[in-house]
């Protein structure tokens, strides 16, 4: 009998990204999680499904064996540290960074000298601990899921950090980007025992979404 294989996607940017690297496997998802109510959604191989989690949930099913693969962005595994899992492949998808922004007109660089406080909101709390503790500056971390853009707006915070594409939603709250603190991609993460177990079943896969992730690196 084939192993049952499980991929762990969340649903938006990285799902629709990675369905060009799953058909270059020659699979195919038969349901759209926009559109269905279903968190475990078939493919056309009977041997491989795909279960919908919240993005900062990937690795933890990935590391429990719930899933024996998924996709995962840089930003969230620096956050989860990434214990248990196999990263291969930078896919090279759902592109864009963790920066520092703040209200226009905030003084930035004079709320950050050497020993200041400051008040960061953020739900990338060991990120910005990281970024600012390397800077010397004492921060007071206020955790939030969203809507982080209002918190400086509103006396919540000085400054928060998030994750930035095109830098629309700063600009229509009055909001600047200060700092640049890493870039950010996708990357496949493998259960380790999947991978000794499951290898046959999962190296085909791999190795089609590195194939794709490099033409699309290379375009």
């Amino acid at each position: 009998m084939t192993a049952q294989l499980t991929l762990a996607l969340s649903k938006g940017r990285i799902f629709e990204e990675t369905l060009p690297l799953l058909e270059a496997a020659g699979i195919r998802v038969t349901e759209d999680p926009e559109k269905s109510r279903k968190l475990i959604l078939a493919t056309n191989d009977p041997g491989v499904r795909v279960i919908i989690v919240r993005a900062s949930d990937v690795p933890t099913y990935v590391q429990y064996g719930a899933a024996d693969f998924g996709v995962a962005g840089k930003d969230v595994l620096h956050e989860h540290g990434g214990e248990g899992l196999y990263q291969p492949i930078d896919l090279n998808i759902a592109k864009c960074r963790v920066s520092v922004a703040v209200s226009a007109g905030f003084d930035y660089e004079n709320a950050v000298r050497q020993g200041a406080r400051l008040r960061v909101a953020t739900k990338y709390t060991e990120t910005a601990r990281q970024h600012f503790a390397s800077k010397g500056v004492h921060v007071d971390l206020i955790k939030l899921y969203g809507s982080m853009e209002l918190a400086p707006l509103v006396g919540l915070s000085d400054a928060i950090v998030d994750l930035v594409s095109t830098g629309n939603t700063l600009r229509a709250n009055n909001l600047v980007e200060v700092e640049h603190i890493m870039d950010i991609s996708s990357r496949l993460v493998v259960n380790q025992a999947a991978l000794k177990l499951k290898r046959e079943r999962l190296q085909p896969i791999m190795d089609a979404f590195e194939r794709a992730s490099r033409l699309k690196a290379s375009i």
